[in-house]
């Protein structure tokens, strides 16, 4: 290739964004892993020169730091670990991650607020961004509805595991008699959807409503019509967005929501998964549970997919789910070896 073509290349790049943005998102995504690899690099010398000197001059004083920076090591090849297991095409997207809770009331709606704090708080842990694009707060006490955009790599690679029903056993808070209940709450994630991939949505097909916003902390947003509705009249998807005071970034929220399930209903639909993904909306009440959250008469989470389990409750109410979503990927790709 002479100097002239290459040139030529160059400026055509530039002058191209739809075409240079896949590339740049490759280079950002080349450039975030060997940053990984190489603070791995640099964090491992650390601890062995940090040892090697503790063991030179007798010091345990350095153990309470080097136990730490220990720790951090395996938080960061575990993660690391975890990326290595991401492959389809979805999982290097931003994530859409919607929880409804079940029948119940109250007791379900506190819960369906605990599981958006458990969420948060790993989001907060794996270096992401969650923003809240709506929230419907419960009558008395949690929610009953809420949808939150996660920022960051792999976001949905992670989160789809976490589909599913989520059980909870406890001594009700709201009960004056202190009897023990069982909660359930459904989360669905789904990949959010950029401009390149192409989801044809016919304006006629869309039936948009607006109304006033409800909810503790939002008087500016209740003045005025600005939150929306989005019904997607041939599939009964419906969307809404009441987060923002303009009527027309909620729209906006509103419609990325509605591209991102329509490509996932495209995508299943492609890979005949039809059947699969109606297990996946099943009812949510005892039985259709991935994952229950006891709290007495003992603690106990355990995963019904993988059998994975742990006594910290508190740890994972806290956002520490990695095992949880490492043991989830690792069955996900024995199934998949089996099956080729």
């Amino acid at each position: 290739m002479t100097v002239a073509q290459q040139k030529t290349i160059s400026a055509d790049f530039w002058t191209d964004p739809e075409k240079a943005q896949p590339i740049l998102q490759q280079i950002k995504k080349f450039e975030n892993d060997l940053k990984k690899y190489q603070d791995l690099v640099n964090l491992r010398q650390e601890v062995a020169e940090l040892l090697q000197l503790a063991e030179e001059e007798g010091d345990e004083s350095v153990l309470p730091e080097l136990l730490k920076m220990t720790g951090d090591l395996n938080n960061q090849l575990t993660r690391v670990e975890l990326e290595t297991m991401l492959g389809g095409p979805d999982d290097n997207r931003n994530a859409i991650l919607t929880i409804h809770p079940g029948a119940g009331g109250t007791e379900s709606q506190d819960w369906a607020q605990m599981l958006m704090r458990m969420y948060l708080r790993w989001i907060e842990r794996a270096g992401m961004q969650a923003e809240i694009i709506d929230l419907l707060d419960g009558e008395e006490a949690g929610i009953k509805d809420v949808t939150i955009e996660v920022k960051g790599p792999y976001a949905y690679g992670y989160l789809k595991a976490e589909a599913g029903i989520h059980r909870l056993v406890r001594i009700s808070p709201f009960d004056a008699n202190h009897r023990r209940h069982t909660s359930f709450a459904s989360v669905f994630v789904y990949p959010e959807i950029e401009d390149d991939v192409e989801i044809e949505i016919n304006p006629d097909d869309l039936r948009i409503d607006t109304f006033r916003a409800s909810g503790a902390g939002g008087q500016h947003v209740n003045k005025t019509s600005s939150a929306v509705r989005i019904t997607h009249i041939p599939t009964g998807i419906v969307v809404q967005c009441q987060n923002e005071r303009s009527q027309f970034k909620n729209k906006a929220s509103a419609m990325k929501i509605l591209r991102a399930r329509l490509y996932q209903l495209k995508q299943q639909e492609k890979e005949k998964e039809r059947e699969a993904i109606e297990k996946n909306k099943k009812d949510i009440s005892w039985g259709n549970q991935i994952r229950s959250y006891v709290f007495q008469p003992y603690t106990l989470v355990k995963d019904h997919r993988t059998k994975y389990e742990t006594g910290n409750i508190q740890a994972v109410m806290d956002g520490d789910i990695d095992e949880f979503l490492r043991q989830y990927l690792l069955q996900s790709i024995k199934k998949g070896s089996q099956q080729n």
